[in-house]
């Protein structure tokens, strides 16, 4: 989840040098192994990890070399690796990328999880090295400059091999607004934030100092709309065959989820895991975090 622009279009140095813990490089080093347990940290959480991973049975090849492109401290490059596949793991963070590294050891896959710097505007490889692509977690969310955004979302295009399956993953924009109004007693804050970022859907160091805050409670994130995300994808050279939510309908709600029973639990998960549903474009609008799976069209080729 950890990928970023250098150069913030908009931004004056001001507001940059000011919040330096709103960078991704630094908000992620700063994590340590947060974003590992991250995944696993909740009953909404593991709804993010199963729905993402049913579409990686689903649409993965055979074999292959993956690339899990912000991939952070590995969660789904060791998944990845248990079944057979090479992968190749890249960060902007050094701190993710040392964990990953005993991550991997830890799950006896190091021989198959490449470990490597990498920023996926520019990402370090030749053209068509992968046979899929993963973008997971909100990396693309974290590019808050929009042609950086187009720029990374070619790059996940030219080293993809020509029928390489792409999994994108960002962070939704309705499920912030309505998290931010969930916690408005306690986050006065947050609250002033709202008109700005309902204009930009940005966090970022200009909102802060726009809305003259203290410090930063995030990392500098673009927030998607569901449409906005496939129509990035389709005008920049993909088919795009899902939008899916990740959390749906579940988004918001963890402390409910977690004092749900076991049986109760059963239930929200098959509606929550639900393809049609998950699919609805409302569902998918809402979510925490929204998925989408494409493949580039032939003109997209190198």
């Amino acid at each position: 989840m950890t990928d970023n622009h250098h150069d913030r279009e908009g931004q004056t140095a001001d507001s940059d040098h000011r919040y330096l813990e709103i960078h991704p490089e630094r908000y992620y080093d700063d994590l340590h192994e947060d974003e590992w347990e991250r995944l696993n940290s909740g009953a909404k959480a593991r709804l993010e990890f199963e729905n993402t991973v049913d579409y990686l049975e689903s649409h993965l090849p055979d074999k292959g070399h993956i690339l899990d492109a912000g991939g952070a401290a590995g969660r789904y490059a060791i998944w990845l690796a248990e079944r057979g596949y090479n992968v190749t793991l890249t960060d902007i963070s050094n701190a993710q990328l040392d964990l990953a590294r005993k991550k991997v050891a830890e799950h006896g896959v190091a021989e198959q999880v490449t470990v490597k710097y990498g920023d996926i505007r520019d990402l370090p490889f030749d053209e068509r090295r992968f046979d899929a692509v993963c973008c997971l977690g909100g990396p693309l969310s974290h590019v808050i400059d929009p042609a950086e955004r187009q720029r990374a979302v070619r790059e996940l295009s030219r080293v993809g091999t020509v029928d390489a399956p792409v999994f994108v993953s960002v962070m939704g924009f309705i499920a912030v607004v309505e998290r931010m109004m969930q916690v408005a007693p306690e986050f006065e804050q947050g609250v002033r934030q709202l008109p700005d970022l309902l204009d930009s859907q940005t966090y970022s160091a200009d909102l802060l100092a726009a809305t003259d805050c203290e410090g930063p409670t995030f990392v500098e994130c673009h927030f998607f709309r569901a449409d906005e995300l496939r129509q990035l994808l389709s005008k920049n050279g993909f088919s795009v065959v899902a939008v899916a939510g990740l959390e749906g309908v579940a988004s918001n709600f963890e402390q409910p989820l977690e004092d749900a029973s076991d049986e109760a639990l059963t239930y929200i998960r098959e509606i929550v895991r639900e393809p049609s549903f998950r699919e609805d474009p409302t569902v998918a609008d809402i979510s925490n975090h929204i998925l989408a799976v494409a493949y580039a069209t032939e003109d997209s080729q190198p």
